[in-house]
């Protein structure tokens, strides 16, 4: 039997996965919540097989919950489920340490066998997600040009300025301004804010 958790702050989309995943001989649902911070109490708490989790939540963001939730339950797969297919999306939650990614609008078969999968501990990625993380993967580091808002938040960067005022100066969340620098980070090939802004320079990007 699979122990599944379900974590998805829309009532009724929670609602349906669970009547969904119940249908299904081999799972058990231990569990459902509609916040990051519900998720991680319950799973460290139930210890489920699989979490089935959403990116957009309130509060903590998913990509930022991944890796509480491994860390209250090493031996659980995440398997993200969400609506958005962004690079920064994508690549955020596989490095944040998801073993999944399918986007909405799966079928009820497709989760079953994505499930199924992360509870062997294989990955479970939907083909179109699949074919965006290779074309990334095998970019060139440095690839890109910088958007008008990447160049902004690096400005700011620049600043000194951490992503909480960074946020704030933009009017963006902080998990916007996480997905930028995420994005600019990649493109400029740097490994951190600080090399980042060094590069930049280099470039002379940060020039106004």
């Amino acid at each position: 039997m699979i122990r599944v958790a379900v974590v998805d702050d829309h009532p009724i989309v929670r609602q349906g996965l669970v009547a969904a995943l119940e249908d299904e001989a081999d799972f058990a649902v231990i569990g459902a919540a509609g916040s990051a911070e519900e998720g991680l109490a319950m799973v460290g708490r139930e210890r489920p097989e699989v979490v089935l989790l959403d990116l957009e939540l309130p509060g903590m963001g998913g990509v930022e919950a991944i890796a509480g939730l491994l860390a209250a339950s090493p031996s659980t797969g995440v398997l993200v489920f969400t609506a958005y297919d962004t690079d920064e999306r994508v690549m955020g939650a596989i490095r944040a340490g998801a073993k999944g990614y399918l986007l909405k609008g799966a079928t009820t078969a497709d989760i079953a066998r994505a499930i199924r999968a992360v509870a062997a501990g294989e990955s479970a990625l939907e083909p179109r997600v699949a074919a965006k993380l290779l074309t990334v993967m095998r970019a060139p580091r440095g690839a890109g040009e910088l958007s008008r808002r990447e160049r902004e938040v690096l400005r700011l960067i620049a600043g000194g300025l951490p992503g909480k005022q960074i946020a704030r100066a933009m009017g963006i969340s902080e998990r916007t301004v996480k997905f930028h620098t995420t994005s600019l980070l990649r493109k400029l090939g740097a490994d951190n804010r600080a090399q980042a802004v060094a590069l930049a320079a280099q470039r002379g990007l940060l020039a106004t």
